[in-house]
């Protein structure tokens, strides 16, 4: 039988790289087939079908050139291999039986390898693999987003989202943290790598359409005192959500920096975006202003040597689903469910205290947990700790539950080293821009007045009768400190 191709390309080398080359080409189709019918974005499939297998099928090519190259040198060098394929004789039962033995064997290894590498390539899509791998390193992060809102969403859809340029990009940045794990190079605690995450219009407004953001929307804050009575007071709030839709009535409102016909630049000097110096702002219209902090020395030449970002979802929503919750949020919300009892005298502070103690190992932790607030009930409240004895157990395993999924002392990780920019309690957020100190060269000023965001419809404090107006109400700080709350931002007491 006559070769159809040069007898070059008949050698070990070349024959071996064409097999790779060809299987590897045979798995890409596959993969990408597989992604067609599957109905969803595989963020993961991109690296395997794109970047993997591609690499295999280079190598294969490379070798096929190789080899034939090889066998030229050889034919000039006068070296001449006479290669024949081993005669194949179905008519002879031994060849007949290796045969159907070699072919069936082929087939069952193709098959269970296309099985284990679909397995293996689900696994690496999955959350468990994100979040469980580097247990030690990823833990905080992991444990937080099982108890986030967005629990339910995988990993790899906002951090990686679909197509394979994001994926590429992705894993090139994270290749250090990969080195990092394997040499313990990595720090403590691994900070946000906010400057690695792609646009939000590209994860975020994939469910969350900015379009569907208007109206107002009802919210109810319920705080206890740190006090012997956990003095209770309630504020409810109308939040002006609007914005993001002209068509949909009013456009006042917090998702006005979200519209697309609005454009709002800014500069920030610090990694963590909380300096922010300059501001830059296009309405509709076209018409451009420029806002200069008064407080912040900033020098505009620096502008040049500055990437200016646009304003996005996670401006705001920083810690949309990695959230480590204050301690006092934390207790005053199982307090408003019962699950810890206000009538227990101080709870809400000595709660609050256990878990900001400066603890260096999470068991140690808690157990010292559960010795402080059992202790100051004996020591203070020896009769109520054996009458409230079920209710104190119950408070201490919840205070126990708050410090272990907000709170990893061997990464060093806590609410303070993650703030989170929606509102203005305990991190600086709105007021990094609505500070009050923002002026344009015209003197309009970005306000700090509470209405701009939400009207305070009423306030109720215990033994007090209810403050109510539909059209708003003043604020009144729980605690007598003057006029302090009108002119220092929230966060400078209540923050880290």
């Amino acid at each position: 039988m006559k070769n159809k191709l040069p007898s070059s390309f008949y050698n070990p080398i070349t024959l071996a790289g064409a097999a790779i080359a060809a299987i590897s080409f045979g798995l890409i189709l596959f993969l990408m087939l597989l992604e067609a019918v599957s109905g969803g974005q595989k963020p993961y499939m991109g690296i395997i079908a794109f970047v993997v297998l591609p690499t295999f099928l280079l190598t294969g090519i490379v070798l096929i050139v190789v080899g034939i190259l090889r066998e030229h040198r050889r034919e000039k060098a006068g070296i001449h291999i006479d290669r024949k394929f081993p005669v194949l004789d179905l008519n002879d039962p031994r060849h007949r039986r290796a045969t159907v033995i070699f072919s069936l064997g082929t087939i069952l290894l193709l098959l269970f390898s296309a099985f284990g590498s679909f397995k293996a390539y689900e696994y690496t899509d999955s959350d468990e693999f994100c979040g469980t791998l580097c247990h030690s390193v990823m833990e905080p992060e992991y444990t937080a987003y099982q108890f986030s809102p967005h629990a339910k969403v995988g990993c790899v859809q906002c951090h990686i989202g679909s197509g394979a340029d994001w994926f590429v990009k992705s894993k090139l940045s994270g290749a250090y943290q990969v080195y990092s794990v394997l040499f313990n190079k990595y720090s403590r605690p691994i900070p946000t790598p906010i400057e690695n995450l792609r646009p939000a219009q590209e994860t975020c407004e994939q469910c969350h359409w900015p379009k569907h953001f208007f109206n107002q929307k009802k919210h109810v804050n319920t705080y206890y005192l740190s006090d012997e009575h956990n003095s209770m007071f309630n504020v409810n709030l109308l939040m002006n959500i609007g914005g993001g839709n002209i068509e949909a009535g009013p456009t006042s409102g917090i998702h006005w920096h979200m519209n697309i016909a609005n454009e709002i630049m800014y500069a920030a000097v610090d990694s963590q975006r909380l300096q922010i110096p300059w501001i830059r702002m296009k309405d509709a219209d076209g018409k451009t202003t420029i806002f200069r902090s008064t407080e912040i020395q900033f020098d505009e030449n620096q502008l040049k040597d500055i990437r200016l970002r646009r304003m996005d979802c996670i401006d705001c929503h920083n810690r949309p689903t990695h959230i480590y919750h204050e301690p006092a949020t934390s207790v005053n919300h199982l307090m408003s469910l019962g699950w810890v009892d206000h009538e227990l005298p101080f709870v809400k502070s000595i709660s609050v205290e256990a878990l900001e103690r400066p603890y260096r190992i999470k068991r140690t932790a808690l157990d010292s947990i559960r010795i402080i607030i059992y202790n100051f009930y004996e020591t203070n409240y020896p009769s109520l700790t054996k009458e409230k004895k079920k209710e104190i157990e119950r408070t201490i395993e919840e205070v126990q539950k708050i410090y272990s999924r907000n709170y990893f002392p061997e990464m060093q990780v806590n609410w303070k080293n993650f703030p989170n920019h929606i509102g203005h309690m305990y991190s600086p957020g709105c007021f990094r821009c609505h500070d009050g100190k923002h002026v344009s060269d015209d003197g309009r000023v970005l306000s700090k007045d509470c209405n701009v965001c939400h009207t305070i419809l009423s306030q109720e404090y215990d033994h007090q009768k209810m403050r109510i107006s539909l059209s708003g109400i003043d604020y009144i700080h729980p605690v007598d400190i003057g006029n302090e709350w009108m002119t220092v931002n929230c966060s400078e007491c209540h923050g880290k």
